[in-house]
Order: structure tokens, then sequence, then C-alpha cells
């Protein structure tokens, strides 16, 4: 709504544009259904998906473990980032185990996390947290240390505690680090339980376009591409939403807020 009902029928005739132009090469170049179907074909496959109620229960399974996943990574990463913030003897022991942990590619490791908790919805949980992971324990971490030092040193000099000083002073701002590592972790999680479901699992989203590609629909495949790209926009609305209720007092958020204004003042107008 930031640019008004103007920018939004905008938006609307630029999708539909581009869903024309790809129907048009489709059917010009006569580009076979198994490489490239047309929108056409890909909007009765999601159609015949919902009505069928095929996908409904499978976007369940991958949005639970989705959110599990991004709760537990999020624990994690924001526990592991305050405790690497405040601490250097933490940061000297642990951080390099953890940056060769972030290198290590977590495709590689879904089948070892399949065998260690199964094809059940754990293992799924455990991918999505693992990828949803290093993105907010690196923003914790730099928002904790980017607190002003001359406010630290003041509170100090006011016989403040470490725990007052974070409470009051470091973790207010670093919220805008925390909120921002927050919505890249929310679409990681999505991608995490997505690959756990390709390694190996009884249902979800993931298990969904497998079985879809060796059976060569390649139409369904891409109806849960688009479900899945409707999932993720979905998924950090929610994050930028919380975000802007929780940092109200944020400068960023009230620029924002009073460029939203003027945008539906126009639009309306």
């Amino acid at each position: 709504m930031r640019f008004g009902v103007t920018g939004m029928v905008l938006r609307v005739i630029l999708i539909f544009v581009f869903l024309l132009f790809w129907e048009a090469v489709v059917r010009l170049f006569g580009i076979p259904a198994f490489i490239l179907p047309p929108p056409s074909n890909v909007l009765l496959a999601l159609y015949r998906g919902f009505a069928s109620a095929l996908y409904v229960g499978h976007i369940g399974v991958t949005l639970a473990e989705t959110f599990m996943g991004f709760a537990l990574g999020s624990v994690l990463a924001f526990s592991l980032g305050v405790a690497v913030a405040l601490s250097r003897r933490v940061e000297y022991y642990l951080y390099p185990f953890i940056v060769m942990f972030q290198a290590m590619p977590k495709v590689a490791l879904a089948p070892l996390v399949i065998i260690w908790f199964g094809l059940g919805i754990t293992s799924k949980v455990v991918a999505a947290a693992l990828v949803a992971f290093f993105p907010l324990m690196v923003n914790t971490i730099a928002g904790l240390r980017s607190a002003d030092e001359d406010r630290v040193n003041l509170m100090r000099s006011l016989a403040a505690s470490r725990w007052q000083i974070f409470w009051m002073l470091q973790l207010p701002n670093a919220m805008p680090y925390i909120f921002a590592g927050l919505e890249i972790a929310m679409i990681f999680a999505l991608i995490g339980a997505i690959v756990g479901e390709f390694v190996g699992a009884t249902s979800g989203l993931g298990m969904l376009i497998q079985s879809m590609n060796f059976t060569m629909d390649v139409a369904g495949q891409f109806s849960i591409l688009l479900i899945l790209s409707a999932l993720g926009l979905l998924l950090n609305g929610l994050v930028v939403t919380l975000r802007r209720r929780v940092l109200f007092w944020d400068q960023s958020e009230k620029a924002d807020a009073a460029e939203q204004a003027v945008a539906e003042k126009g639009g309306v107008s």
C-alpha cells in the first residue's frame, strides 16, 4: 500500500502482462509442455490440486515444519549470538566452529539429518533450523556490538550492571538488526524444510514435487513452485508486520509509516 491504489493496479497489470508474454512465447515457438508449460496449464494444475484437496494437506505439513524449524533456529541463533557478542572468550572458542559449520552445504547434510532423525517431521524441522540459524546469529552479534560505546561507558559510570546495559541499551539498539535476520531466517527455514523433503519424506510440498518429477508432471511442479513463492511472500509479510508493531519507535519505521500515510492519502484522493 506504500505506493497507493495506483501502484497496486500497476503491479497486477505487470504480472498479467508477464503471464501473457509467457503464454505467447510457449505457443508461438511450440515449446513442449514437458519443458516449459504455458501459464494456462500451470493454473489448471493449481486449480485441480486445490479442488482435489491434494495440496492442502501437504501445504500444512510444510508450513508446520517451517514454523517449528524457524522457532528452533531462532532461539538457538539468538542465544548463541548474545553469548558470542557479550563474551570475547565464548567468541574465541566457539565462533570458528560456527563458521566452519555454516560453510558446510546443507544439501550435503540433509541425508545425514534424515538418517539421524528419520523420515518424519523431526528431520525437516532440524533441516529448517540449520538453514535459518546463521543469518539471525550474525545479525544478532552485529546489532549488539553496534551500541554506541559512549553510551555504554556512561551507563557503566552510573554503576549499571552488565544485564542492565544489555537490556536497556544493547538489545533495543540491536532490534532492527535482529528483525532483519528474522526476515531472512524465515525464508531460509522454508527452503530448509523443502530441502529435507527432497531428500526423504512421506508428505510435504517438496515430496510432492519429487513425485511429480517422476511422472513428468511439469505443470504440477510449476504450480507447487507458485505456491512456495506465495508462501514465502506471506511468511515474509508476517515478520515485516511484526517488526512494524514491535519497532514502532525506530526512526526507519516512523519514516516508512509517514511515506505510507502520504501514499494512501494520495491514492484515495
